[in-house]
């Protein structure tokens, strides 16, 4: 095994026994500074010398198929890593800064430990998002800042509701975060002509009764996501927005008039996750504020959404954790 190799190996080893989300370099001149994400905190790691960084550079941007030859422009790239009996997807992304180049990796466990019921902190929430799976078209988003669990929750859900029934659906992602079972998975690749819009016509030729959009990232993919759900099926998509109303201004900001948004919006599931503590068990668990139906309706008219009493916003849904016990002082606080 060659050096770089085995340094990779030791590292994404520790990232993963550290349940660490993501890993970030910083390049200096003689050292190069390693940090871990976990639980939202971004916490040190280790330094090691920047000719070690440059080699594990150089073997990530290779397996990732990257162009080790750009230093200039930043990359995007994806790892599947197997470790004992456990899959990784990493997606990797590098940025120019003086003269060399910085590296993150977003860490994919391809096998979550967790039910979906685990990864939302109120039960009564999962069950009015199952609610809204019912309807057999229009749009659900579910939006949050990164690293919130949107893709992870969405994912879940997914998996859930096609074991209860038999849908026929259809992603397309941009990249594939990770692969799933009774799922047709597109990966959008615009360099092979496989656009959103192009593979929205593909998919709509299968018979889907659910289509997902991994992200709504610019007013294109957001008229096409609304396009989509316009077809008579039910879309799936993630957007990030710092709240559930902010979710609102974000999409017509990017050209979506209230009109769009009254024909076809079904809902928006805004997440947070917070550190918890249940049963001496420490992890992370999702609140969500909650917009559907009639809040949701005259929200979009213009009425202060704070006036609907059935509406939970993040600050009340933190209340009533740290009153469970479930949070912390300081999460309470600081969330």
């Amino acid at each position: 095994m060659n050096p770089a190799a085995k340094l990779s190996n030791k590292l994404l080893n520790s990232a993963f026994e550290a349940q660490a989300s993501d890993i970030h370099f910083y390049p200096f001149p003689a050292k190069t500074d390693i940090y871990f994400r976990i639980h939202g905190r971004r916490i040190f790691y280790n330094s090691i010398l920047t000719s070690q960084y440059e080699l594990l550079l150089t073997y990530y941007k290779f397996i990732s198929e990257m162009d080790i030859g750009e230093i200039r422009k930043p990359q995007n790239g994806t790892i599947t890593h197997l470790e004992a009996t456990r899959a990784y997807s990493l997606r990797l992304s590098t940025l120019p800064v003086n003269h060399t180049e910085s590296l993150a990796i977003r860490i994919l466990p391809q096998e979550e430990n967790l039910s979906l019921e685990q990864l939302f902190l109120f039960p009564n929430q999962l069950n009015k998002i199952k609610r809204w799976i019912s309807n057999r078209a229009g749009l659900i988003l579910f939006t949050g800042s990164t690293g919130s669990g949107k893709t992870t929750t969405l994912y879940a859900l997914l998996e859930s509701i096609l074991k209860e029934k038999s849908y026929q659906t259809i992603t397309l992602e941009d990249p594939i975060e990770k692969e799933m079972n009774d799922i047709l998975q597109v990966q959008v690749n615009e360099r092979a002509g496989i656009t959103y819009q192009t593979g929205l016509k593909a998919a709509l030729r299968h018979d889907p009764d659910i289509i997902m959009v991994g992200e709504i990232r610019d007013k294109y993919t957001a008229q096409f996501a609304f396009d989509a759900s316009l077809t008579g099926h039910l879309v799936l998509s993630t957007l990030h927005a710092k709240n559930a109303v902010g979710t609102l201004h974000r999409l017509q900001e990017m050209g979506l008039t209230k009109t769009d948004l009254q024909q076809s919006l079904i809902a928006v599931a805004s997440l947070k996750l917070l550190p918890v503590q249940i049963n001496n068990i420490k992890r992370r668990a999702a609140i969500l504020e909650l917009l559907d139906g009639e809040i949701l309706e005259n929200t979009l008219k213009g009425a202060d959404f704070n006036t609907f009493h059935s509406f939970q916003s993040f600050n009340h849904l933190r209340k009533k954790a740290f009153a469970y016990g479930y949070i912390s002082e300081e999460t309470f606080n600081n969330a």
